[in-house]
């Protein structure tokens, strides 16, 4: 699995937009997430695009106007996140298709990444952005 820079920034501009709305109680603009974040607002634009289509976050437009999450923090885990925005998270097993492989059934290495992509699946389908919050929230010297 990689998790490529619209992954990780997703995950940042969202955590970002949990913690801004929180503590400003309304909508936050493109420009103020990706002006905290360091990131391209253009970019940015696109991957909430992505996040508004699959129902993450909804946006308001005008003066006074962004965007704030759909649902809740604490149902929203990072898996949905970054399915939304496109990443896969999913490991690359080998070189050979499952139906095309002779040693699918004894091959020791498939068990292991197997396992590893199923630890990986269930860890990120239970990390929801209101336990990461909760849980680094309030540390000051960490960026979002």
């Amino acid at each position: 699995m990689r998790i490529t820079t619209r992954g990780r920034y997703a995950l940042r501009a969202s955590l970002a937009l949990a913690k801004m709305g929180k503590d400003e109680g309304g909508p936050v603009s493109i420009n103020r997430l990706a002006d905290v974040e360091n990131i391209s607002p253009v970019f940015l634009e696109q991957i909430f695009f992505k996040l508004r289509k699959a129902g993450i976050v909804s946006s308001t437009r005008g003066p006074g106007g962004g965007f704030c999450f759909s649902k809740s923090l604490d149902d929203l885990t990072v898996k949905e996140l970054l399915d939304s925005a496109g990443e896969e998270t999913d490991l690359t097993f080998c070189d050979k298709s499952n139906d095309n492989c002779e040693r699918l059934g004894e091959c020791m290495s498939h068990f292991v990444l197997s396992d590893a992509h199923d630890l990986m699946k269930n860890y990120f389908s239970g990390l929801t952005l209101a336990s990461i919050i909760d849980k680094y929230g309030h540390k000051k010297s960490l960026s979002l």
